[in-house]
């Protein structure tokens, strides 16, 4: 995929094990599961509340040079759509590369229509530009 994959709660690893172990959605999952206690790293990425000692679901794209892509918080709640988070993921890989072209909301992959060098003359009209 070409990037790291880690996840961070406020549980603690124990209860991440708990989870693994008994809950087949997290089977087969590699990547690491970080336990964020203090909600010290929760507070840097502004999702720790505060009133219940929880972070809500946050989920950050960060390229290499450090630099926050894209980032989304939801409700405890919420779940997210791994989906729509590979998407946002290629889209951010593409457009790194493609700094002149815009990702419309439908976009999925390469090869999919971009908006190329938008601008004041797009307002109005980016649903005649995509079509």
């Amino acid at each position: 995929m070409g990037c790291d994959v880690v996840t961070v709660s406020t549980d603690t690893e124990f209860v991440h094990l708990a989870w693994k172990k008994g809950e087949k959605e997290l089977a087969n999952v590699k990547y690491p599961m970080g336990s964020d206690r203090t909600g010290r790293v929760s507070r840097l990425f502004g999702v720790y509340d505060e009133g219940s000692g929880h972070a809500l679901r946050g989920t950050f794209v960060i390229n290499p040079e450090g630099v926050l892509l894209n980032s989304e918080v939801n409700f405890y709640n919420m779940g997210r759509n791994i989906d729509e988070l590979m998407r946002k993921f290629k889209a951010n890989v593409y457009m790194a590369k493609k700094t002149n072209e815009v990702c419309p909301s439908k976009w999925k992959d390469e090869g999919d229509k971009t908006l190329v060098d938008p601008g004041a003359k797009m307002v109005g009209k980016v649903h005649e530009a995509l079509s």
